[in-house]
């Protein structure tokens, strides 16, 4: 199928199988979002005692093992890695703790605003600033370096951590969490969210559908194929939330939502400029991971553990707002980084090396 068919039907299919997913049992505005399905995890495995938010959704693995299959059929994996991974692993954390904040994901905002979410429109403002911002920085050489051919078997570390959680949510020992109120408790059959997120992930990995990388090749090429993939979930999105009687127009009492819309739109601002920074949005990371990306797996744990202290030190919003640890957080991680961003331009590390005192003036 030709490339542009096939990000349109890509973006077609997700969005409606998110909103069935809705029909099925998940959270409203909720059917598929990678940062707050993250976060469930997080909880379910106990790095995090927020009894609303405890799951191992079968969506999240399903991502990474359908990506893992059908590059294994097309013969596209490729077990590569050692491009800043410690970097990575820390962008990926503010990521998290942007998409909390605003409550979703890039894919988590656009499904919001299928359903008439209208502060989703903010956060979708920040998000193209962010990731605006970012490619400022790309145009100056930012580059956090080229990976590495790796061994197999670390390319397969993913995939088999996806397996683990599976068996354990099947399995349920008495470790693992499960909400018994709240959205952690509402979801999908268990068959059911892992064959989503398995059409998914193979829909994601042969289409690349990335919402930053849609929204860079506008910037950048005034190219808008990659971003019809967003435009189909919206769609799709739009005609079944109508359908199913799920659409609101407004910005006050949605679903899992608040309304402050400054917020709205710095916690995405982050969150597009760490995706920008990383080369892809959560979602793209999760399909990376499974292709053997060892670099976009530790941007994934990254976001893990981001959840994780998101919760645990009062950053992530709830339907009442955001709390002064969130806004601290966030402007802390745009801070963050610019400094990362920075540091990693050739020309500013070629100056600090020859030793002038400068080098912010010659990055200019």
């Amino acid at each position: 199928m030709d490339q542009k068919k096939l990000v349109v039907l890509s973006g077609i299919v997700i969005g409606a199988i998110a909103v069935i997913l809705t029909k099925l049992g998940n959270p409203a505005n909720m059917g598929m979002c990678v940062a707050c399905f993250i976060r469930d995890i997080a909880g379910g495995l106990g790095l995090h005692r927020a009894e609303v938010v405890q799951y191992l959704r079968p969506e999240v693995p399903g991502f990474i093992l359908g990506s893992f299959l059908i590059s294994l059929a097309y013969g596209e994996f490729n077990a590569r890695g050692g491009s800043a991974t410690l970097t990575r692993f820390i962008i990926g954390f503010f990521v998290m703790v942007g998409a909390l904040v605003f409550l979703g994901c890039p894919l988590r905002m656009v499904l919001r605003l299928s359903a008439g979410d209208l502060n989703a429109f903010f956060a979708f403002l920040g998000f193209a600033s962010g990731i605006y911002y970012g490619l400022i920085f790309i145009k100056k050489g930012f580059s956090l370096g080229r990976s590495y051919r790796l061994s197999k078997g670390n390319g397969y570390i993913m995939p088999i951590i996806a397996v683990v959680l599976l068996i354990l949510v099947l399995v349920a020992p008495s470790f693992i969490f499960f909400s018994a109120k709240g959205p952690g408790s509402m979801r999908a059959p268990f068959i059911i969210s892992l064959a989503a997120g398995l059409i998914v992930g193979a829909l994601a990995q042969r289409s690349r559908l990335c919402m930053a990388g849609g929204i860079r090749d506008i910037f950048l090429l005034k190219d808008f194929h990659l971003f019809s993939g967003f435009v189909g979930i919206f769609v799709a999105g739009l005609i079944l939330n109508i359908a199913f009687g799920k659409f609101k127009l407004g910005f006050a009492q949605q679903p899992i939502a608040h309304t402050m819309e400054l917020w709205n739109f710095l916690g995405m601002f982050l969150a597009g400029f760490g995706s920008i920074l990383l080369g892809g949005c959560p979602l793209r990371q999760c399909i990376l991971s499974g292709e053997g990306d060892t670099d976009a797996g530790a941007a994934f744990l990254g976001m893990l553990v981001g959840a994780a202290f998101s919760h645990n030190f009062g950053i992530s919003a709830s339907v009442q707002g955001v709390g002064t640890n969130g806004k601290i957080a966030v402007i802390t991680g745009i801070l963050l980084l610019t400094a990362i961003a920075l540091l990693n331009i050739p020309a500013v590390m070629n100056v600090r090396k020859e030793g002038e005192s400068s080098w912010q003036a010659k990055s200019m």
